[in-house]
């Protein structure tokens, strides 16, 4: 698995939040610094956490959060960090949404507190909490969204929350105010709620605003929030997070948002590359990169998963020989692909069932499978020690083996229902809930 690994990360390095050392000499690969884990993938490649777990086995300990938020804990050192939105003070009168075809909305209210917190990993007693903002928020969210959905990153030094239309904020580690910036207020499509997180490659965090309003890319300096670029995007609202790669010497943004998926130049903000085939609107699932590919899936008005050859990428290359390979069946809505060795696996929009294919050819290996026990999926897999981990908003988790015909090896079932993607380091595999956050260890 490692000399896997190893060659897709010559190909295509997807950037790592942090190049050193925490102060024990771990490197960023030993935790989960951002969303989608160390390498940006969904994989953790020095992590082994158990396989089985209930409430009554495995569980390290649990912890109620205070307010609600589907963000995923990202974990550094001995800490975890989390966001949350707190609704307090007196009731006021609700506020609905009133923008076009909004829909299953929850209405607003309450103010809210956005705060960041770190909690320990050994015992799971927090550590300290900071109010970064107090407001009334400006509309609500769908009932299966959150008004804190965007994950943090780290460096390692410096802790990035951002709350969408609530704010930008650098922390350090000990929750110490750095900088802050504000991006005005986003206008969600159905006002369905805001989820983008933050991507951050060594000196530059990268923010994604695509929304009903004025679409932008913009990159800030991480040690004094400056702006180093801004570049306009479509109208269209997507919920995808932007992931750096490198690539024949150069960094480069690539963004998967509605119709179109775009590469930029990390150093400008200049469009490199554009592919069209993806939804006209609502793309959730945010893309990964490997063997000199990056891979991308929608299905709300079209079902598509592309896999784009980075050697060569220029201008518009929709229908052209870059598209290495595409599908048109079983492509995914919220969770996004897991790349893990040389297969791609991707659920079908938001069932349980899992495609696994080859990532250079897009044959099956061996395509679908349907994965008894799990219904509605909106966290996105991971891969850690040959075995792949996927968890449906009942509170069930299926592990299966990373092989040519994946196996189940145990399905586990927590009284929670879980929406975030989970975090994995060393032997433990964080679950944030919507009651508890929970650290799974071996007992």
């Amino acid at each position: 698995m490692f000399q896997l690994l190893l060659i897709i990360m010559a190909a295509v390095a997807v950037a790592l939040p942090a190049r050193g050392q925490d102060r024990n000499g771990a490197s960023a690969e030993h935790y989960w610094p951002q969303w989608r884990g160390p390498l940006g993938t969904g994989v953790a490649p020095h992590a082994n956490p158990p396989v089985e777990w209930s409430e009554s086995k495995n569980i390290r300990w649990k912890i109620a959060l205070p307010g609600s938020g589907h963000s995923t804990p990202i974990v550094w050192g001995d800490r975890i960090f989390i966001t949350t939105a707190v609704p307090y003070g007196e009731a006021l009168q609700p506020k609905y949404s009133d923008a076009s075809g909004a829909h299953d909305i929850l209405p607003i209210t309450h103010r809210h507190r956005f705060m960041v917190i770190a909690v320990s990993r050994r015992d799971g007693k927090i550590l300290w909490e900071r109010i970064v903002r107090e407001e009334i928020p400006h509309e609500g969210a769908h009932y299966t969204a959150s008004l804190a959905s965007n994950s943090p990153v780290t460096d390692g030094e410096h802790l990035f929350a951002f709350f969408g239309s609530y704010g930008l904020y650098c922390l350090d580690l000990n929750g110490k105010l750095l900088w802050k910036t504000d991006l005005g207020d986003m206008q969600a499509l159905h006002s369905h709620g805001e989820g983008s997180s933050p991507a951050l490659y060594r000196e530059t965090l990268i923010i994604n605003w695509d929304h009903e309003g004025e679409s932008f890319l913009v990159a800030f300096n991480k040690r004094t929030g400056t702006q180093r670029w801004k570049v306009a995007r479509g109208r269209g609202t997507s919920w995808t997070t932007p992931i750096v790669v490198e690539y024949g010497g150069k960094a480069q943004v690539i963004v998967s948002g509605s119709q179109r998926m775009r590469g930029y130049d990390l150093a400008t903000g200049k469009a490199i590359w554009e592919c069209g085939g993806l939804s006209i609107e609502n793309v959730v699932s945010s893309p990964v990169a490997g063997n000199g590919m990056v891979f991308a899936g929608s299905t709300y008005d079209r079902q598509a998963m592309l896999a784009i050859r980075l050697d060569g990428a220029k201008g518009d290359i929709t229908g052209t020989k870059q598209v290495a390979w595409q599908r048109t069946r079983g492509a995914p809505y919220v969770p996004s692909p897991l790349l893990y060795g040389n297969s791609l696996y991707f659920l079908y929009h938001l069932q349980g069932i899992l495609t696994r294919v080859n990532a250079r050819t897009g044959e099956d290996q061996p395509g679908p499978l349907r994965l008894n026990g799990l219904r509605s999926v909106f966290a996105s897999p991971v891969g850690v020690a040959g075995r792949v981990y996927i968890t449906d908003r009942d509170g069930a988790t299926l592990v299966l083996s990373h092989s040519d015909k994946p196996e189940v090896l145990a399905l586990n079932q927590l009284e929670d229902s879980f929406s975030a993607s989970a975090a994995v380091a060393g032997r433990e595999l964080f679950l944030r809930g919507e009651k508890y956050l929970y650290c799974i260890a071996e007992e």
